[in-house]
């Protein structure tokens, strides 16, 4: 995974009304924390900040006064009405170190005819090296019968990812839509003539 390269400023200001005024200028507030230091709280450029965490779980280089820290978002606080980014909590990374993250579950194929799938699992949380975070897992469902389910354990993580997810948590469960379905197939199996006899 590429890493995006964001030139930050040092902020010496803090408080709501600075909070803003750095907001007006299309810039976002973030702290860098990490490995024992003092946090670093800096402004980000927004429209770039906001490009690079459109991915999940991306890499970023974090350069301060010409300086270059890795970085990872752990939280990024946006606007509930707008959804701008308000402020971003940035984690220091180093190459070779394991962090956690959560990664996306993507359900691919198709169950069995007459049957859904339900995901009781949305994201798996894992550990990876930190300068090759998976952004997601593919979860394959095609041809599973009502009844089948997948869990954790049985999900293929990307290569050097270990599970922090409880392995037997259930993923993904495949099931009977609820209702009566053999009556509705009889009655979407009437032929054109038996419908219109009955009317």
């Amino acid at each position: 995974m590429a890493e995006i390269k964001l030139a930050a400023e040092a902020r010496t200001e803090f408080g709501k009304g600075a909070a803003r005024r750095i907001r007006r200028d299309n810039k976002i507030p973030a702290v860098l924390y990490g490995h024992g230091g003092d946090p670093v709280h800096v402004t980000l450029p927004g429209h770039e900040s906001m490009l690079a965490l459109r991915q999940t779980n991306v890499l970023l280089n974090i350069d301060v006064d010409g300086k270059g820290q890795l970085a990872v978002a752990k939280d990024v606080q946006r606007d509930p009405v707008r959804n701008t980014i308000e402020h971003i909590d940035l984690q220091v990374v180093r190459a070779g170190e394991k962090i956690t993250v959560d990664i996306s579950v993507n359900i691919v194929g198709e169950s069995a005819p007459g049957t859904i799938h339900l995901v009781e699992e949305q994201t798996l949380s894992v550990e990876a090296e930190a300068t090759h975070l998976p952004e997601s897992v593919e979860v394959s469902i095609e041809g599973l019968e009502a009844g089948a389910q997948i869990h954790a354990e049985d999900v293929a993580l990307p290569e050097g990812s270990i599970l922090l997810t409880d392995p037997k948590a259930v993923v993904v469960l495949v099931t009977e839509p609820r209702g009566e379905a053999g009556d509705e197939d009889a009655d979407s199996a009437e032929s054109p003539a038996e419908a219109s006899s009955e009317g």
